[in-house]
């Protein structure tokens, strides 16, 4: 079992940056492969980042690569999104995520996957 809680969500103008950060519980944290989703009202739910377990390869959206890193600390079992030059477009409720199944076997972008979800953190980038 385990537990994600989010934060670092906030209001920014666009241009800006935010720093997303994800609490997990438990001691098998590093054993797991974990993503970034986000959802944007009337949207489908949808992947922004992906990292494998021991964080040595990512998978990101083409929406947002060169702009989001994704990262892990796996010794403070927290995960981080750094998302800088932020646009409109990007404001959704940003969820993370956690599935056993190692990254490279694919199906990173795909929710239903995922075993465990955290309960979100509103991102909004103003024009």
């Amino acid at each position: 079992q385990v537990q994600l809680v989010e934060s670092g969500g906030g209001l920014v103008q666009a241009g800006g940056s935010l720093r997303l950060s994800c609490a997990a519980s438990g001691r098998t944290f590093s054993s797991y492969t974990m993503g970034w989703f986000r959802q944007a009202p009337g949207k489908e739910r949808e992947l922004v980042a992906a990292i494998a377990s021991n964080g040595k390869s990512t998978r990101y959206a083409d929406s947002v690569k060169g702009r989001f890193t994704i990262s892990r600390d796996n010794a403070e079992n927290t995960l981080y999104l750094q998302m800088n030059s932020l646009k409109p477009e990007d404001t959704a409720v940003y969820y993370c995520a956690a599935k056993k199944t190692p990254l490279l076997y694919g199906w990173a972008h795909v929710a239903s996957t995922y075993e465990y979800w955290g309960q979100g953190t509103q991102v909004t980038a103003s024009s």
